[in-house]
């Protein structure tokens, strides 16, 4: 009796309605793009590169192998969607293990080609940056740096440290992005609940910033104390003493630090799974944070054809904000000289 049981339980059948995922390599460009994330041309790029670096290791026995084109449409699918495990299961015709095991075995080897997505700017595209700010905020400022919340369920070990000030779990990602919101430096993975000068302090960066900075600055806020962070250029306490030059000098550097603010919320909307990571495992959040960088590098150059009037809007908001800035500062000393002449 015991072994009928056995056997009918050896012969469930399990139905899945992902068996034709064929068909998502014949979209048109639009639709892929819209599901995955990317353009074609893109996916091919990273196909290439995963493949290259082991994604498609031989297999001998067992099941057939997933074909490599199947695994990284599994990752953006991953990346961009908050679908589970077995979501992805039924979608794609695997088992939840396989379908696993395939996202854990991507992340770790798209983690290792950093710099191939993640570089800091050689000389010329430091100065291209320099007078892109300098439209906006002033002279020698190469980029922004900010500190980013990343929210996550509690860990098995030490999880109450990730409770920040927000009342909320998170990891924390510092990035620094040059004038079109694309990461040249990131640090991800201390708990929420640390301030970021102290991450800064602890980052690598922070150990070679004098050689990397070569005499630029960057635009931070009012966390980045200015004597523990000579490079960082933060507005200055509006505590009522401001003349109206400084405070016109303080929105413009607030205005010009909005691209890193920019760039967080474009992750965020572009790869979904950063909005709320339901993984365990310290390591492979911040496999997934750095992967949606990386990803997020590639797409920078294309996203204007995700979002047509993004990057134009940016720039129009950004101008706009600086001349009202102007505008009321001439207001303002108008009245004042008004105010002197009327009272004498």
């Amino acid at each position: 009796m015991y072994c009928h049981l056995l056997l009918q339980r050896m012969k469930r059948l399990i139905l899945k309605t992902g068996t034709e995922w064929e068909v998502l390599l014949y979209m048109d460009e639009n639709t892929f793009a819209r599901h995955f994330r990317v353009t074609r041309p893109q996916f091919e790029y990273l196909t290439m590169k995963l493949h290259e670096n082991g994604v498609g290791r031989e297999h001998h026995q067992g099941l057939l192998p997933v074909p490599v084109t199947k695994k990284v449409l599994m990752f953006l699918w991953y990346m961009a969607n908050q679908n589970s495990f077995r979501e992805m299961s039924d979608k794609f015709d695997v088992s939840q293990s396989a379908a696993h095991q395939i996202i854990v075995d991507v992340l770790k080897i798209l983690c290792t080609l950093g710099s191939n997505f993640v570089s800091w700017p050689n000389a010329c595209e430091k100065a291209t940056s320099a007078l892109a700010f300098q439209r906006l905020c002033g002279t020698g400022v190469i980029g922004a740096i900010e500190g980013c919340h990343i929210k996550e369920q509690k860990l098995p070990v030490q999880g109450v440290d990730y409770m920040n000030r927000m009342s909320f779990l998170s990891v924390l990602l510092q990035g620094i992005v040059d004038d079109r919101g694309r990461f040249l430096d990131i640090c991800a993975g201390p708990p929420g609940r640390v301030h970021d000068a102290r991450m800064l302090r602890a980052s690598p960066f922070f150990e070679s910033w004098q050689e990397k900075m070569a005499g630029y600055s960057l635009l931070g806020d009012c966390a980045y104390i200015r004597r523990d962070f000579p490079f960082v250029v933060t507005p200055r306490r509006n505590n009522g003493t401001l003349t109206c030059e400084e405070q016109l000098q303080s929105n413009k550097i607030s205005c010009g630090r909005v691209v890193v603010e920019q760039a967080f919320g474009q992750i965020k909307c572009m790869w979904r799974r950063l909005r709320d990571l339901q993984n365990t495992s310290i390591k492979t959040v911040v496999m997934i944070i750095m992967a949606a960088c990386f990803l997020h590098n590639m797409t920078i150059a294309d996203l204007c054809q995700l979002h047509p009037r993004a990057a134009q809007e940016r720039m129009m908001t950004t101008s706009s904000v600086v001349k009202v800035a102007r505008h009321l500062f001439c207001v303002y000393k108008y009245f004042a000289i008004l105010l002197v002449l009327v009272r004498y």
